[in-house]
C-alpha cells in the first residue's frame, strides 16, 4: 500500500500516524539490507581487505631461471663472436706442404700465422707465408726472410754461405743454425743483388730442396704478397709420414 491509498481509505487523523510508521518501516528495511551487505566487509580485517591472499607460483619461479639462462647463454654468444672476430683479424691458419723448410717445419704442420693487419714490417729471420701468382697460381709458400729492401746479398754457392749487408763493401756471411743444409745450389738469379724497395729476398731452410728467391719463378717477393708471419705450431706433421709425429716440437715458431 502506497501513501496514496492510506489517505483514501484511513481516516484524516489517522493519516500522519500511519505515515510515520510507514516510513519506519520502509527505513529498517533498508538498512536491514545494507547491514547484511556489509556484514562481510565488517568481519574482515584491514589487512585482509587491502592485500589479497598470494602463493608462490611455481611457473614463476620457472620463468625466472629460464631468463636467467637465456641471458647468459646471450652473452656468451657475443662473447665468443668478439673471440671469433678478433682471431679471424688477427691470425690465420695454414698447413705446410712439402720439405723446403725442413727441419724447422715439415709437411703437414699446422701453422698459426700472424696477419698482415697486425704485422707490416717483416725482418731477415722471420718465417713467414707468401703468395705469389707467378709460382703455383698463387699457392701459399712458407719461406725465411734473408734480407729486406735496400740490402745486398751475394751467395758463394762453392762454400754454401750466404752474405748479406747494407752495401757490397758491408756483405757478412750469415750465422744460420736453422738451415738443414749448406747453400749450394744456384736457381737461376744472378748474384751478388740488391733487393728492391718494399721487396723481401727468401729462402727455405732445406736449401737444397727449396724454389725460392733464387729462382726466377719466384724472385723477390713483394710485401703485399705477404699472408702473415708464422708464429705458432700447434699441430705436428710428419713428412708424409717419414718421420714420427713429434709433440714436442708444438710451439713458438723461431
Amino acid at each position: 500500500m502506497d501513501e496514496k491509498e492510506l489517505k483514501e481509505n484511513v481516516p484524516e487523523k489517522d493519516i500522519e500516524e500511519l505515515l510515520q510508521w510507514w516510513h519506519q518501516e520502509e527505513n529498517a528495511q533498508d538498512g536491514a539490507t545494507v547491514e547484511e551487505e556489509a556484514t562481510p566487509a565488517e568481519n574482515a580485517t584491514p589487512d585482509e581487505e587491502a592485500v589479497p591472499e598470494k602463493r608462490p607460483s611455481r611457473r614463476h619461479t620457472k620463468t625466472g631461471w629460464q631468463g636467467t639462462l637465456l641471458m647468459y647463454l646471450h652473452d656468451l654468444v657475443y662473447l665468443l663472436s668478439g673471440l671469433i672476430l678478433v682471431f679471424l683479424l688477427l691470425f690465420r691458419v695454414v698447413i705446410v706442404s712439402g720439405t723446403s723448410m725442413n727441419n724447422t717445419l715439415l709437411d703437414g704442420d699446422y701453422l698459426l700465422l700472424l696477419s698482415t693487419t697486425f704485422y707490416q714490417d717483416p725482418q731477415p729471420g722471420d718465417v713467414i707465408v707468401a703468395s705469389k701468382q707467378s709460382y703455383d697460381n698463387g699457392a701459399p709458400i712458407v719461406k725465411r726472410v734473408i734480407a729486406t729492401e735496400g740490402q745486398w746479398v751475394s751467395i758463394d754457392f762453392t762454400e754454401g754461405v750466404v752474405y748479406v749487408g747494407d752495401s757490397l763493401d758491408t756483405m757478412k756471411p750469415l750465422d744460420e743454425p736453422y738451415t738443414l743444409t749448406p747453400t749450394n745450389t744456384s736457381e737461376g738469379i744472378a748474384f751478388p743483388l740488391q733487393v728492391s724497395e718494399g721487396c723481401l729476398f727468401v729462402m727455405g731452410d732445406n736449401r737444397n730442396g727449396s724454389k725460392d728467391s733464387r729462382h726466377p719463378e719466384i724472385g723477390l717477393v713483394d710485401k703485399r704478397e705477404v699472408l702473415g708471419k708464422v708464429v705458432f705450431l700447434f699441430v705436428p706433421g710428419t713428412n708424409e709420414g717419414e718421420e714420427e709425429q713429434d709433440f714436442g716440437r708444438i710451439g713458438v715458431v723461431d
